[in-house]
């Protein structure tokens, strides 16, 4: 008798678990629910021999383009050594928004573990290479314009970056590192790549980091920095001083953040855990002007459909959402429908 009470505790505690992880996104509790996106199908439609591999960088250019940094047939072990050669592949695609075609490629035979990219406001494609431990501005053609790190040197000096994340460029061309895997810093640079300053360390309290994955900046120059172990996104003024963030107990493992054209939403991935299980399934997550969480949609796995993990998004001038999924290694393309 007193084996079966406890069986029932342990099932009925289980079962008030999953129903307060279902209730945000079922309910939509706290969410704007007259907002609708939905799933383009099949709205990629690349060369039969060019298979994609984790898209874990994303953007758009000047021209409405997407452009994709992507690993190819790379894979990355946490548990061993990172591979020694460049992937032989192409690795940065730019794709047409509208058809899903290739239009151009390069990348091929010079990263070893891309991760992050951003197009700047002059079409410079700048990366990051969590195995290189380097950062990379180059021209939209692929010509290297600057390079910094050493390469498969790992630090945490001015000199140095220990598996950079990701890289966002301000209006004036100085530009912020997230930096990253084996540091937890955010590092400021002047256009012409000269060391500026610094911050943060390995913690969870104010402007302190546990992986620094994502980073992004408003028409005001803050910076918005999604915290990744910390399930948040803490922002800061240009000069580091730590403003607010966002988070609630829904968020999973904050991986992207981005803003629209216009600057006045702010949107996030996250993904989510399970009982510590990762990898449940990923959400895309709005914001409105006052940082709360309006809409959001995509969570799978526990919840619907083929599990999926959202490394990065970005927004196009026509609000389609574009999301990097390196479970199923895609790029998904959510549209708005309606707004009232």
């Amino acid at each position: 008798m007193i084996r079966k009470a406890i069986y029932f505790i342990l099932g009925l505690a289980g079962l008030l678990i999953i129903c307060y992880f279902l209730q945000p996104i079922k309910k939509g509790r706290g969410f704007d629910t007259t907002t609708k996106y939905e799933l383009v199908n099949n709205w990629l439609d690349l060369p039969k021999e060019l298979k994609l591999g984790n898209p874990t960088g994303i953007s758009i250019d000047t021209n409405q383009n997407i452009v994709i940094f992507q690993r190819a047939d790379r894979k990355w072990s946490l548990f061993g050594s990172m591979p020694d050669k460049p992937i032989e592949s192409k690795t940065i695609l730019v794709i047409d928004k509208e058809t899903g075609k290739l239009i151009n490629s390069w990348g091929d035979n010079l990263f070893i573990m891309p991760h992050g990219l951003k197009v700047d406001n002059e079409n410079n494609i700048w990366v990051t290479d969590v195995g290189l431990h380097q950062v990379f501005k180059f021209s939209h053609e692929g010509r290297l314009l600057m390079k910094l790190g050493k390469a498969k040197v790992a630090g945490n000096d001015s000199l140095h970056f220990d598996k950079p994340t990701d890289i966002t460029i301000a209006k004036d061309g100085s530009f912020y590192v997230s930096d990253g895997y084996g540091n937890s810093r955010v590092v400021k640079f002047s256009a012409a790549g000269k060391y500026l300053f610094e911050w943060g360390k390995k913690g969870d309290k104010e402007s302190e980091f546990n992986i620094p994955h994502a980073i992004c900046l408003d028409n005001k120059g803050n910076v918005y920095v999604a915290d990744r172990e910390n399930n948040r996104i803490q922002v800061f003024d240009p000069t580091g001083k730590f403003i607010n963030q966002y988070t609630d107990n829904t968020f999973g493992a904050i991986c992207g953040v981005a803003f629209d054209k216009t600057q006045s939403r702010l949107f996030a991935v996250d993904d989510f855990t399970f009982l510590k299980v990762k990898h449940r399934g990923s959400d895309v997550i709005i914001f409105d002007s006052i940082q709360r969480a309006q809409t959001r949609f995509g969570r799978s796995g526990l919840y619907q459909g083929n599990t999926s993990w959202y490394h990065d998004l970005t927004v196009d001038k026509d609000d389609n959402i574009y999301v990097g999924d390196i479970l199923g290694n895609t790029v998904q393309k959510f549209r708005k429908v309606s707004n009232h």
